[in-house]
């Protein structure tokens, strides 16, 4: 998986605080009482976003070029970096079940050492996927 950078419209918001919006993303809204959470609260917006397009089999957008994205009173711009994997971690943690087949020494020796197989396989993929 790989880091997406969109840029982010952030809107100074009458009642206090900023509105976020995404050029690239219509749909994709959200807002926050000050810069630390607005920008926090554009990470997960984005995160919801993407991840509802990818279910959906629809590609991401590409990403604007933030020089060409005009300004409107009142707000300025944020390039928002978004990493899948680290997204999907913090949010999708649901376990599923697996078979898998290994040869009957390599499982006796792993039972003998009681190692964790659930642990050890998770371990494995992360350093494959990380890699």
């Amino acid at each position: 998986m790989k880091k997406f950078f969109y840029p982010a419209l952030f809107h100074k918001a009458e009642e206090g605080g900023f509105w976020i919006s995404f050029p690239d993303i219509p749909e994709c809204l959200t807002q926050g009482n000050d810069m630390s959470q607005a920008y926090e609260m554009a990470i997960d917006a984005l995160g919801l976003a993407l991840t509802c397009r990818e279910k959906e089999q629809q590609p991401f957008p590409a990403s604007s070029d933030p020089t060409t994205i005009t300004l409107e009173p009142d707000s300025f711009l944020v390039v928002i970096e978004f990493d899948m994997l680290a997204y999907k971690k913090r949010t999708n943690s649901r376990a599923v079940k697996k078979t898998l087949s290994i040869p009957e020494w390599l499982n006796e020796a792993a039972i003998a050492m009681d190692l964790n197989f659930s642990q050890i396989l998770q371990e494995a993929l992360l350093a494959k996927i990380q890699a």
